[in-house]
């Protein structure tokens, strides 16, 4: 493919300055980018390096200023605006609509238009897909799974009975949704199971990421809200709730019952207790031990978690705990002393 910079701009709604006939084949980083290549730069640390850079353009800060000499297409989301030209030189592929005759479909199956659906792949009876839904080699779907529009499910994807999708999700290979949660009750010393009768819903928007797992609720259902992103081996027990447009990043695990706001920053590694909520926009540093509810807005860190400046301080003296103990067992053996020779 080979765009112009001014077919480039009206793509993502940019400024444009330089020459907008310059013809542009490619995508590229910043530190890789050649004379027919476009990149970003929206930090300072690639900002001051543009003049030296051979990229045939730059995405770039609404706010950025240069002496003229390269080609700028000025946004207000340099990262955002990248994606979309990524997508445009490397759309993704769209399988050819069909049924393959090696998957297995069970009964009162119902489709919309233009489904695809991959050998070896496992259909449950009375499943429902809405228009456009992908369903890749090695999927296993349940009975009674209602799937919306524009749904793509890669390999080796487990969604078992009743649970629910919504428009244009994304379900990386590996994933469960719909396993049971923990649920076990001692009984002398063995444990007897408590059903988990409750479902999976993921509203529209969603990516999952690879080798999730998502746990029905034991009643009622686990809440996967709009615009939710997971990264890859993220744990979500049952009847949990993810608000809208939260992001979960990679290994991170929440125990059942919890409410999660919307907006909110789980980072990497971290783990949240059960029954606890997490307010709207609060954000949880990587590798927390969340053990109490977290208010709106707050940023924490930290097992136990404790106020991220707090953790940041805590931090710094940690490594100086060995000398200050050393030093305070120098002082408390002065002190032993001249009491020693106070009190002969």
């Amino acid at each position: 493919m080979e765009l112009s910079l001014s077919e480039i701009a009206r793509v993502v709604g940019g400024r444009l300055v330089g020459d907008g006939e310059k013809r542009i084949r490619d995508v590229a980083p910043f530190e890789a980018a050649t004379e027919d290549q476009i990149t970003f730069a929206d930090g300072a640390k690639f900002l001051k390096r543009i003049k030296g850079s051979a990229a045939g353009a730059f995405v770039v800060p609404l706010e950025f200023e240069e002496d003229g000499s390269k080609n700028l297409l000025k946004v207000k989301n340099p990262r955002a605006a990248f994606a979309q030209i990524m997508k445009r030189f490397h759309p993704s592929s769209v399988p050819t609509p069909g049924i393959s005759p090696h998957s297995v479909i069970g009964r009162d199956f119902r489709h919309g238009q233009e489904v695809s659906i991959a050998p070896l792949a496992y259909i449950g009876d009375r499943v429902t897909f809405g228009d456009r839904v992908v369903v890749q080699p090695g999927v296993v779907i349940g009975t009674d799974v209602l799937i919306g529009d524009d749904v793509l499910i890669y390999s080796n994807v487990t969604i078992l009975e009743r649970c629910r999708l919504g428009n244009r999700v994304i379900i990386h290979s590996g994933t469960v949704i719909g396993s049971d949660g923990y649920g076990f009750v001692p009984q002398g010393e063995t444990y007897v199971k408590i059903p988990q009768i409750g479902i999976v819903q993921i509203d529209d928007d969603v990516e999952i990421g690879a080798g999730n797992t998502i746990d029905r609720a034991t009643f009622g259902r686990t809440w996967i809200q709009s615009g939710v992103k997971t990264d890859n081996q993220v744990h979500v027990g049952h009847n949990v709730t993810v608000g809208e447009n939260t992001v979960l990043v990679a290994q991170v695990v929440i125990a059942g019952s919890t409410t999660i706001g919307k907006h909110v920053i789980v980072a990497g590694g971290a783990a949240i207790a059960g029954h606890l909520t997490i307010g709207d926009n609060a954000i949880i540093g990587p590798r927390a031990g969340v053990a109490k509810s977290v208010p709106a807005g707050q940023i924490v860190s930290g097992a136990p978690e404790m106020p991220h400046r707090q953790w940041l301080k805590m931090s710094r003296v940690l490594p100086e705990l060995p000398e200050i103990r050393r030093k305070l067992r120098t002082i408390e053996k002065q002190q032993q002393a001249m009491m020693n020779r106070s009190n002969p």
